[in-house]
């Protein structure tokens, strides 16, 4: 049995977890916290250890018992879904990526037979999009977005 504290779901909670895992649409992470929590429940009379339930799930024990902390500590909704991530948001959102896109399917400058990856990011600083930019980031975006400038 388990060293930690004893954790004891609610009905409502349990069946809210076990209606998010029949659903499916949960992403991998948040159904295999909801597992976690569900099997170190001991309101139903079953007990596993944790390290039981992190060879059921294929995790590490860490994981069990950090769950079960953010669950006592936070609630619920803080044990299942994931808290962000630091550092700097990213410069090219959606919205500037589908500009992007525009201006590179857009007729080229005066002088020039097609659009360069280097003449693309001068116009995204001239058009004001960002402030500065690397002409290898619009290459990889405009390479995701299976973009020809140019044809």
């Amino acid at each position: 049995m388990s060293i930690h504290r004893p954790l004891y779901l609610t009905t409502e909670q349990r069946q809210q977890l076990e209606t998010g895992l029949k659903s499916g649409n949960a992403p991998a992470r948040t159904q295999t916290r909801a597992r976690i929590l569900l099997l170190t429940d001991r309101s139903t009379g079953e007990c596993h250890e944790d390290a039981q339930v992190a060879s059921l799930l294929g995790c590490s024990i860490a994981t069990v018992g950090n769950i079960r902390r953010r669950f006592f500590d936070e609630g619920l909704q803080a044990a299942l879904v994931e808290k962000p991530r630091p550092g700097r948001a990213p410069k090219l959102t959606g919205d500037i990526e589908a500009q992007i896109t525009v201006i590179a399917c857009s007729d080229p400058p005066e002088g020039q037979s097609r659009w360069t990856i280097r003449l693309l990011t001068d116009r995204i600083i001239e058009v004001g999009l960002v402030d500065q930019i690397s002409h290898v980031a619009v290459w990889e975006r405009l390479k995701k977005t299976f973009s020809s400038p140019g044809k």
